[in-house]
């Protein structure tokens, strides 16, 4: 009985542990997936945590750069801004430079048509280029402020004055003007003096220039400047204000040379460069001519010269750059020197007063210009200079009836 009992209640604890076993396996089972699912999902859901702020960040970046109202976008719209500007502004260059080039093209073939005298075609005829009228010459009669009575003896014998000046620039293609510039003390009294002496006239060419003796290869060097930007002439012709003219003889000269385009027309010398201080025309650069005694170069007499367009533009364009010796002339035959140009050694131009220039009158050899070369000039040129017209002007009808 004690033994069955023992052994029933071995066989129960038995029985019990097999139970407990399963049960322990299925709960351990049971635990395990849910430790497991949880464990599995949470990697997950992290992850697209991460992920959904990440595509957020970019979402966010998108959107900045497309909002409207951000400096972001403001600064792209003004870069684009300059860049058509810039593009615009290319184009328009371009343009401006295909215009010029067909300009320049139109003008040279213009300008070979009228020197070969052949037939002139419509295409060439180009309005820009048509509006500008084409002139001889322009004469620039150089003056001061205290020549007030020089000029009126020049305006009553052989400068046209009033309708007949306007007839010359109308029928026969020449300018004339008496170049002055300004005082040091700008709209002072010998400023006014002049405004109102050309408010009468209406014959002076205003330089910006301040005047002075020492100044004359300064003023010579914008005279040219501002002739060839306001006439389109094929000379220009620098005169003083005490020499007598014959100003169709002179057309008629330069004519004869309206070919070339590089041509330089005067008396030509070659004076001694003075390195003594204190004489007239005292050349303070003589160590630049060599030796003491040594001579200038060949140039102009300043009493009267003219020269060819090219070489105006040419003073024109390198202004800046031409070195300015103490002698005006010296000064124009310098800035040549280098270039290949013909140098006209005209005597004509340059005839002494009566009986010189009377006899040559006579045997018809006009005088372009006749003066004094003692005086470099007249000698007192207001008191003689009628004399002087009278005696070897080339008449009244001469200037009207010259064909150029």
């Amino acid at each position: 009985m004690g033994w069955k009992s023992r052994g029933f209640e071995s066989t129960q604890k038995g029985t019990v542990s097999r139970r407990s076993t399963i049960l322990l396996c299925v709960g351990c089972f049971c635990i395990g997936m849910l430790f497991t699912d949880r464990m599995w999902m949470v990697p997950e859901a992290k992850g697209i945590s991460r992920l959904t702020k990440f595509d957020d960040g970019k979402m966010k970046l998108v959107s900045d750069g497309c909002d409207t109202g951000t400096d972001g976008q403001s600064d792209s719209r003004n870069i684009l801004a300059e860049v058509s500007k810039t593009q615009s502004a290319i184009q328009n260059l371009d343009k401006t430079i295909s215009n010029l080039e067909m300009e320049i093209a139109a003008a040279r073939d213009l300008q070979d048509s009228i020197l070969t005298g052949s037939p002139i075609s419509e295409d060439l005829m180009v309005p820009e280029l048509t509006k500008r009228r084409k002139y001889l010459m322009v004469i620039g009669i150089n003056t001061a402020f205290s020549s007030r009575k020089r000029r009126d003896s020049i305006r009553a014998t052989w400068m046209p004055q009033g309708d007949e000046r306007k007839k010359l620039e109308d029928e026969k293609g020449i300018i004339m003007r008496f170049v002055i510039g300004h005082s040091a003390t700008t709209g002072g009294i010998l400023d006014r003096a002049i405004e109102a002496e050309d408010k009468k006239h209406g014959d002076f060419l205003r330089l910006e220039h301040v005047e002075g003796y020492l100044e004359l290869s300064a003023k010579t060097r914008t005279y040219f400047t501002t002739a060839v930007a306001l006439w389109d002439a094929d000379f220009y012709v620098k005169v003083d204000d005490d020499i007598h003219v014959n100003i169709g003889t002179l057309g008629t000269t330069l004519a004869r040379h309206r070919s070339k385009p590089l041509v330089y027309i005067g008396c030509m010398k070659s004076g001694p460069v003075l390195a003594q201080k204190g004489v007239r025309y005292h050349e303070p650069e003589h160590w630049k001519f060599g030796e003491e005694g040594n001579k200038y170069f060949r140039h102009a007499t300043g009493q009267l010269y003219a020269i060819s367009k090219d070489l105006a533009t040419y003073i024109s364009l390198n202004q800046n750059v031409l070195h300015k010796y103490a002698n005006e002339d010296v000064s124009l035959g310098s800035w040549f020197i280098g270039l290949d140009v013909e140098h006209i050694d005209d005597r004509r131009l340059c005839c002494g007063t009566p009986p010189d220039c009377e006899w040559k009158a006579q045997a018809g050899n006009i005088c372009v210009a006749s003066f004094d070369w003692r005086c470099s000039g007249i000698c007192n040129s207001v008191e003689r200079l009628k004399e002087v017209h009278r005696r070897c002007g080339e008449g009244n009808n001469s200037l009207w009836n010259a064909v150029f």
